[in-house]
């Protein structure tokens, strides 16, 4: 059988030389043949050559072969001198200027002259003498929602204002820890235990004779006729489904100094902490305690510290804002708070993680409202003309149908007027509300032009209500210390 290539690709020598044929020289060639490059394959157009090596250049040299010249060495630039001196010179000129700037900024800065006296110095390292009859604070019990709609009742409960280790306490709770839910929802009167409704609204809400006394604690704000609705409303509430109407969700506090402590022109310091929780509302605030100028807001408001208990992720304003204003107007519709309005912002952190220092200064030329340093002043207002003035208020307003001419209700008053008369200091959280201070939105469960606002805030507990804490430290308006001065 003849060999073939593909069943060696390689012939032994013992063949080769068994052949009668062979010779050297045919073994020679066929050997050759068998390690033979392969014959290279023809170029197509897919095919490339390698691309031939360049030699590159070498780089030359750039060192100088001479001393280069420097002519600056021999005689200067006459404009050198020149330069030098202006840009020094405007340094000292900015620096000198800065130096007058701050000078003058710092000696005109108003500040209370004279003597302060103590009104009231209060660190609460004993509850005696904090409530009762005596006590530094009044307990102001009241579920009519105090004019903004707000959604709590203020109780005279220890559960809802108290003293405890050297703090003073105003802790929100849910009415249906104490009422069952079924009640609150429907079918239900509940009439407030202790309603001081007719204290603080005054002897001649209540007194049949006209001209029953008030003193200066006990003052008549608005009509001195007997308002039956407004007491019912202050002091009693019905939960009926059919109209929409609930029991107050939520119990809180609201103390107040009106009957031991108030003062014109002063300074008032108060340290505290703020409570977290959604849609709480605390606040450090004066009230008149005459209405001498008429109802609110003729007579004034004056608002040290108002925030919101909504974290720092609320997209209008929540614990990291604390903001003061004043509240003043000619009618009870027409309030010019946005005037005299202003908050401060912390950039790191929120005002509910520790204690801070709430200040009112309050002079006849200045008040100034600021937390923890006079850089941080939520509002600073020259009294350099009347609020009438300020206020730049029309001859006639309109009001619905009715046309209505403004008068000055501040004319007998001084510039400062109506902040020229004795207020009184208030601390409080209250909860929701229909005026405004929670603008409508996404993230509100009610609407403030809703007749069920109480309803819908209530059936959105699960959502608020988790973001309350559980210690009271943290869900608490916690107070330090207050103190308040009065100029003497």
């Amino acid at each position: 059988m003849s060999s073939s290539i593909y069943s060696s690709s390689r012939p032994t020598t013992s063949s080769l030389s068994d052949s009668p044929h062979a010779s050297s020289r045919h073994l020679s060639g066929r050997l050759r043949e068998a390690f033979a490059a392969p014959s290279s394959r023809p170029l197509t157009i897919h095919s490339a050559l390698a691309p031939a090596k360049s030699k590159r250049d070498r780089p030359k040299s750039t060192m100088l072969t001479t001393p280069p010249n420097k002519p600056w060495l021999s005689s200067r630039d006459p404009y050198a001198r020149i330069a030098y001196s202006l840009t020094y010179g405007m340094i000292f000129v900015g620096v000198v200027v800065s130096a007058v700037k701050c000078f003058l900024d710092y000696r005109n800065v108003p500040m209370i002259t004279g003597n302060l006296c103590m009104v009231l110095n209060e660190d609460f390292s004993s509850e005696d003498g904090v409530f009762g009859d005596n006590g530094t604070f009044f307990r102001e019990v009241d579920m009519s929602g105090f004019g903004n709609g707000e959604f709590e009742m203020t109780t005279a409960s220890e559960n809802n204002s108290f003293v405890e280790n050297g703090h003073l306490y105003i802790l929100p709770t849910l009415t249906s820890d104490s009422i069952p839910m079924a009640d609150i929802l429907d079918g239900h009167i509940y009439n407030i235990s202790g309603c001081t409704y007719n204290i603080t609204q005054g002897l001649s809400y209540t007194d049949s004779s006209s001209t029953a006394a008030t003193n200066v604690n006990e003052t008549a704000i608005g009509s001195n006729t007997f308002d039956a609705e407004a007491y019912y409303k202050a002091c009693s509430a019905v939960s009926n489904a059919t109209a929409g109407t609930i029991i107050n969700p939520v119990q809180s506090a609201r103390l107040s100094t009106r009957k031991t402590a108030s003062m014109k022109f002063g300074r008032v310091d108060v340290v505290a902490k703020i409570p977290t929780g959604d849609w709480m509302w605390p606040a450090i605030w004066m009230l008149p305690v005459d209405d001498a100028y008429g109802a609110w807001p003729l007579s004034g408001e004056i608002d040290i510290m108002e925030a919101r208990g909504n974290g720092p992720s609320y997209p209008k304003q929540g614990t990291d804002y604390v903001r003061g204003s004043l509240n003043w107007g000619p009618l009870t519709w027409l309030n010019e708070v946005w005037r005299t309005y202003g908050w401060w912002q912390m950039k790191r952190g929120s005002y509910d993680k520790g204690f801070h220092t709430y200040s009112l200064e309050w002079t006849e030329k200045f008040i100034r409202i600021y937390v923890d340093s006079r850089l941080h002043h939520m509002l600073e207002l020259n009294i350099n003309e009347a609020f009438w003035d300020r206020g730049d208020f029309p001859a006639v307003v309109q009001n619905g149908s009715e046309v209505v001419a403004l008068e000055n209700p501040w004319v007998n008053g001084t510039n400062a007027a109506p902040f020229d008369q004795r207020f009184y200091l208030i601390l409080d959280v209250g909860i929701g509300g229909t005026n405004g201070w929670f603008p409508d939105g996404p993230e509100k469960p009610w609407l403030d032009g809703s007749l069920t606002a109480m309803r819908d805030f209530l059936n959105a507990q699960d959502q608020w209500y988790p973001t309350w804490p559980t210690n009271p430290d943290q869900r608490a308006f916690v107070i330090d210390s207050v103190q308040m001065y009065e100029q003497c």
